[in-house]
């Protein structure tokens, strides 16, 4: 058998304690693409600290508009992406039920149509990776996986999702990561 690679499409990206110092230190990235010509992924738990409406000028409906936006990655910051979910949507990109968009226009259309079931979630920036980088850092344990799901997605507060996955992913090691103080110094 061939050397079959493994992409992560549909995973959740952890810090796995080796990330200190950096942009990514206790982040969850959801991997949103990832192939040979390698992989497209947003941070799923830091929030620029303001709404959608504070930031981008278009005549954007309320339930987007009072959303806080998310800082996707340290790639391109005024980059606009969004994820979104509903009960139903056939040709999802990212997992089932769970598409990316980057279009502003897609996104007025998607306001303009209600659905109790329909989440949102924006984000300035995102997190890339070339050819073969991913993989590479995969090597070096920076990582650790996790499945991503809807209810990580949209329904985890972002401030707790790091040590919450890391508590599922279970294991003495992660939980013991998930407790550990951001700065050893304070222990």
């Amino acid at each position: 058998m061939g050397d079959k690679k493994k992409f992560l499409q549909g995973q959740l990206l952890l810090d796995s304690g080796q990330l200190g110092g950096s942009f990514f230190q206790r982040t969850v990235v959801l991997v949103c693409k990832h192939d040979v010509e390698g992989a497209f992924g947003l941070v799923l738990n830091r929030t620029v600290g303001k709404s959608v409406g504070e930031l981008i000028i278009a005549d954007l409906p309320e339930m987007i508009k009072s959303a806080p936006l998310y800082l996707g990655g340290p790639v391109q910051p005024g980059a606009l992406s969004y994820l979104h979910t509903d009960s139903y949507i056939p040709d999802a990109d990212v997992l089932p039920n769970l598409e990316i968009g980057h279009s502003l226009d897609d996104l007025l259309e998607l306001g303009e149509h209600f659905s109790a079931t329909k989440k949102v979630r924006m984000f300035a920036g995102y997190a890339g990776w070339s050819p073969g980088q991913l993989e590479s850092e995969m090597k070096r344990k920076s990582w650790l996986t996790f499945p991503a799901s809807l209810e990580l997605v949209f329904e985890t507060s972002p401030e707790n999702l790091w040590q919450k996955v890391l508590q599922r992913k279970g294991g003495w090691k992660n939980k013991l990561l998930a407790q550990m103080p951001e700065d050893l110094s304070w222990n």
